[in-house]
């Protein structure tokens, strides 16, 4: 006598199935690619370092040393190098500043602008400064300090 409907018994399958972790990966990945931009907000500056190395430079770019007091006040000068000793114009508003540097970066786009910002002044005063500089057409702004 035979059994009808017999029935095979199944083996269990010893391989893994990693299907469901490459789908959660790839949702990761898109999560990711799409908050990463997200996350830079405000002004590029780069912080100074307790030791610094001096800043190479190009003989063939003018450099724009602005010096901003704490008064408000706005000096620079234009060269070949940074200077902090002397100034070559000055500005009492940041509407005069803005107008000034704005001539000089059509004159010469390549300009390497760096701020010299007083211990004693405002920091809003400083950033002040840097957004008008974007405005006036400056890409990059390097920060000046002094070693302790």
């Amino acid at each position: 006598m035979q059994v009808q409907g017999r029935r095979h018994k199944r083996k269990p399958v010893s391989e893994m199935n990693v299907v469901p972790y490459i789908d959660v990966m790839l949702v990761l990945l898109v999560i990711f690619m799409v908050t990463a931009p997200m996350l830079n907000q405000g002004v590029k500056v780069d912080l100074p370092q307790v030791s610094s190395e001096v800043l190479p430079s190009d003989t063939n770019q003018q450099v724009l040393t602005l010096s901003v007091l704490a008064d408000g006040t706005y000096y620079w000068n234009l060269g070949e190098a940074v200077d902090t000793d002397n100034h070559t114009d000055s500005a009492v508003t940041l509407e005069a500043m803005t107008d000034g540097v704005a001539k000089i970066m059509n004159a010469r786009p390549d300009t390497l602008v760096y701020i010299r910002g007083d211990q004693s002044a405002n920091y809003g005063v400083v950033v002040t400064a840097m957004a008008a500089l974007q405005q006036a057409g400056v890409p990059n702004v390097g920060l000046i300090t002094e070693a302790p």
